[in-house]
C-alpha cells in the first residue's frame, strides 16, 4: 500500500509518497495552479504515479494541506454572507477592539468588514454570562431576519448571539430555522465553531468560517472528484491549523480551522524528524515561493496559540504558533519613492513567477538574485524538469536595481538577499528570544524550496549554532502529512477564582469534552487503543486581560497546589516573571483529542560510497563583499556518504531545494539522511 502527502503552496504543489512494503520514500513537485489548486494536485498525482510506475488503486492514504481558506480571506472572494446577532450588537464586528493596525500611520486601515451592515440583522434574545436565559428567543424577529437575508441573496449565514458559549440553545434554534427556511445555505453557529468568551473574536471567527465555507466546499468537491477520477480509493484527509488531520466532512463544516493548514504540517514533520535525529529543540524555518513561516519546537513539542490575525481578521481557534512574513523565493524587490530598496511582501507567485522562470515575469525577485549570485543552478529546479534563464535574471537585477542605485550587479543581488534575511531573522527572534528561549540551545530546521538557501546566513545573524536540513526539504510539508495524527480541539469557558471547588468543576468539564472527543473519534473509526486526550487550562492572575496555557495532564482532584505551581512556571516562560502571592483566576478548559494513525517510519540510509563520488561539478559562488566570488564544490545530495565532513564553500543540490555552505562552515549527513550544518558563526 502507498501513502501520499500533498501540500498546495503558492508557487509549487509538493508530494511525498511512502511505500509501506519496503519503507521507501519518494518526492515530487509540480507548479501550482492558483485558479484551481485541485488541478495541480491531479496533474502531480498522475505524473508521479506514472513516473514511478505505480497503480492508483494501491494508494491507501491521502493527506493534504491547503491554503485555499487563507487565500479566500486574503483575496476577499468568499460568499455573500449574512449575520444574525443579538439586538444591539450588530456593530461589534465593525467596532472590534478599536485598535489601529499601525497606530502612527493613518494610511494603514483595518480590512473591510466581511459582512456589510445591511446584512447584519438583529434578533431579540438575550443570554447571561452564566448561561441563564434573560430574554427568550423571539421567533417573530427571527423569522423576519431570515426572510430579509433570503431576499438579499446570501449564500452563507453566520449566527453569533451574546454569551451563547455558556448556553447554545438560542443559536441551535436559530440554525434550525435558517436551514429550514433557506435549504442549501451554509450556516455557521458560533457555539459550534468557538464556544468561548470574547464576543468580537468569536463573532469574527464565525463570520470568517461562513465567508469561506461555500467556496471551500466547492474546492473540496473538485478535489475529491479529481482524486476519484484518478482511481485512488482512499478518502482524503486535510491537515488543520493545530497540526492534526480532519476528514473532508469535518473541514466542510469548519473550514476556518485550515487557515495555516500547510505550514502546520511542516512543523509537525520537523518535530518528528528532529525527535528521531536527536534534536528536540528546533526553530522551524520554512521558506517557500510566497512566504516564510517560522515556529518553535521545545522538547519535541510544537508551541500552540489560540488566536491570530489572518489578512487582518482575528481568528480564534487552536493552532500551531506560526509566524508568517511575506518573504519567499518569489518576493519582489523594488525601489521606493525615497530611493530605498524593499523586498516583499508582494510576490510573483506561481504565475507569472520570477523572471528566471520565463513565464512573463518582469519584476526582480529573491530567486532571480540567488540565481545571479551562483547560489542556484539554472538547470536543477524540479530535478531538471524546469529550466531557469540566468541571463534574464541578471538583466532584470541590473535594470531594475543595480543601475538605479548605481551598484555593481553583485552588490544589488546581495542587497536583495540581505534585506530578505533581515526580515526572516526578525521573525525568528519573535518566536524565540522574545519569548524567553535561548537560541543557542536550538537548531534551525531549514525546509521549503528556499529555506536551505538562506538558512546558513540567517543562523549566523540570529546566533543559532547549527542547521538541520531534512531530505528533500522543499517537500517537507507534504511529508508532514504522513507524520500527523487525527485531532480535534474542544473548549469550555469557565470564569472562577482558583479553588478546590472550581478545580473540581474544571475536571468535570474535562470529562465532558473527552466524551465529546471520543464520540468524534468514533465517527473517524479510531480504535480505543489509538486514542489520547490532552487537558489544558487557560488561567491568569486576577486583573490580567490575557491568559496563559497550563498543561493539566496527570493532575487530578486534590492537586490544586501543583496546578498553581504549573501556572507560575507557564507565566514565567511567557512573560519572564511570576507573582506567587497574587490570586489566580481560571478562564477556559480545553481538551485536544488525538487519534493515532500509522505514520511513515523514518529509516536509516546507507548513503554514497565516498564524498568524491557525490561531486557533480564546481561553480563560482558569490559570498559577500569581503569574500567575493569563490569556487564552490557542487554535490548531489543523494550520493553523499553518511558521517563524512563537507567543508564550505559548497552547494548541495537535490530535486526540491539547494543547501549552501559558506567558508568556515561544515556539514555532515547523519544516519537518517538529514544534513547537520555547523554554522561556526
Amino acid at each position: 500500500m502507498y501513502r501520499i502527502g500533498v501540500d498546495v503552496g503558492g508557487t509549487f504543489t509538493d508530494f511525498t509518497l511512502h511505500d509501506d512494503a519496503d519503507g521507501s520514500i519518494r518526492f515530487f513537485k509540480v507548479p501550482s495552479t492558483p485558479h484551481d489548486p485541485s488541478a495541480a494536485i491531479e496533474a502531480g498525482l498522475l505524473q508521479m504515479l506514472d513516473g514511478f510506475g505505480l497503480q492508483a488503486g494501491n494508494v491507501g492514504y491521502l493527506g493534504h494541506g491547503t491554503t485555499v481558506a487563507t487565500n479566500i480571506v486574503i483575496e476577499r472572494r468568499g460568499a455573500r454572507t449574512g449575520l444574525l446577532t443579538t439586538r444591539g450588537f450588530r456593530d461589534v464586528l465593525e467596532l472590534g477592539r478599536q485598535a489601529r493596525p499601525s497606530i502612527y500611520d493613518y494610511r494603514v486601515q483595518k480590512p473591510p468588514v466581511l459582512v456589510p451592515r445591511d446584512l447584519r440583522i438583529e434578533v431579540t434574545e438575550r443570554t447571561g454570562p452564566d448561561g441563564s436565559v434573560l430574554v427568550s428567543l423571539d421567533e417573530t424577529t427571527l423569522e423576519a431576519a431570515i426572510t430579509q437575508l433570503a431576499e438579499s441573496g446570501v449564500e452563507s449565514v453566520a449566527i453569533c448571539f451574546l454569551h451563547c458559549y455558556a448556553n447554545p440553545v438560542h443559536e441551535s434554534l436559530a440554525k434550525a430555522a435558517v436551514e429550514r427556511r433557506m435549504p442549501g445555505v451554509f450556516v455557521s453557529a458560533s457555539s459550534e465553531i468557538l464556544p468561548e468568551f470574547r464576543e468580537f473574536e468569536r463573532m469574527s471567527t464565525t463570520v470568517v468560517n461562513a465567508f469561506v465555507g461555500p467556496r471551500m466546499g466547492r474546492y473540496l468537491d473538485r478535489f475529491r472528484e479529481r482524486v476519484k477520477a484518478i482511481g485512488i480509493p482512499a478518502e482524503p484527509y486535510t491537515i488543520h491549523s493545530n497540526g492534526g488531520l480532519m476528514s473532508v466532512a469535518t473541514v466542510r463544516n469548519c473550514p476556518v480551522r485550515t487557515c495555516v493548514s500547510g505550514p502546520a504540517a511542516g512543523v509537525v514533520g520537523a518535530a518528528e524528524i528532529g525527535r528521531v535525529a536527536g534534536f528536540p529543540n528546533l526553530i522551524t524555518f520554512d521558506v517557500g515561493g510566497t512566504s516564510t513561516d517560522v515556529s518553535l519546537i521545545h522538547r519535541s513539542r510544537p508551541l500552540y496559540t489560540s488566536s491570530r490575525l489572518v489578512a487582518g481578521y482575528p481568528i480564534k481557534t487552536p493552532m500551531l504558533d506560526i509566524h508568517v512574513i511575506g518573504a519567499g523565493g518569489g518576493s519582489i524587490a523594488r525601489i521606493d519613492d525615497a530611493g530605498a530598496m524593499k523586498v516583499g511582501p508582494q510576490s510573483a507567485g506561481a504565475d507569472p513567477g520570477p523572471v528566471a522562470y520565463g513565464r512573463g515575469g518582469t519584476e526582480p525577485t529573491i530567486t532571480d538574485a540567488n540565481l545571479t549570485l551562483g547560489r542556484l543552478d539554472a538547470g536543477t529546479l524540479l530535478g531538471g524538469r524546469m529550466m531557469m534563464d540566468l541571463e534574464a535574471a541578471r538583466r532584470v537585477i541590473h535594470d531594475r536595481v543595480a543601475k538605479p542605485l548605481g551598484l555593481p550587479i553583485e552588490a544589488a543581488a546581495l542587497g536583495i538577499i540581505q534585506i530578505a534575511n533581515a526580515n526572516m531573522s526578525r521573525a525568528i527572534r519573535s518566536v524565540s528570544v522574545e519569548k524567553g528561549y535561548d537560541v543557542s540551545e536550538f537548531a534551525l530546521a531549514a525546509f521549503g524550496g528556499a529555506g536551505p538557501l538562506h538558512a546558513a546566513e540567517v543562523a549566523v545573524e540570529c546566533g543559532i549554532p547549527r542547521l538541520l536540513v531534512p531530505r528533500e526539504p522543499g517537500t517537507l510539508c507534504a511529508r508532514g502529512m504522513l507524520l500527523s495524527d487525527l485531532s480535534s480541539d474542544y473548549v469550555r469557558s469557565h470564569f472562577a477564582d482558583a479553588s478546590a471547588e472550581s478545580w473540581q468543576h474544571v475536571l468535570g468539564l474535562f470529562v465532558e469534552m473527552i466524551a465529546e472527543g471520543s464520540a468524534w473519534l468514533d465517527g473517524e473509526a479510531v480504535a480505543p487503543g489509538a486514542r489520547s486526550f490532552r487537558r489544558i487550562l487557560d488561567a491568569r492572575y486576577r486583573g490580567q486581560n490575557f491568559e496563559v496555557k497550563v498543561d493539566c495532564d496527570g493532575l487530578e482532584a486534590g492537586q490544586l497546589a501543583a496546578l498553581i505551581d504549573r501556572f507560575h512556571e507557564a507565566h514565567t516562560q511567557e512573560y519572564g516573571y511570576a507573582i506567587p502571592t497574587r490570586e489566580v483566576e481560571f478562564v477556559s478548559a480545553r481538551v485536544q483529542a488525538t487519534g493515532a494513525v500509522n505514520k511513515a517510519p523514518q529509516s536509516r540510509i546507507t548513503g554514497g560510497p565516498s564524498l568524491g563520488a557525490a561531486v557533480i561539478g564546481r561553480r563560482q559562488l558569490y559570498v559577500d563583499a569581503r569574500h567575493g566570488w569563490q569556487q564552490a564544490t557542487v554535490f548531489d545530495r543523494d550520493r553523499l556518504p553518511v558521517g563524512v565532513p563537507i567543508k564550505g564553500p559548497a552547494i548541495i543540490n537535490e530535486m526540491s531545494a539547494t543547501t549552501l555552505l559558506f567558508p568556515g562552515q561544515s556539514a555532515m549527513v547523519e544516519p537518517f539522511g538529514n544534513i547537520i550544518v555547523e554554522v561556526n558563526a
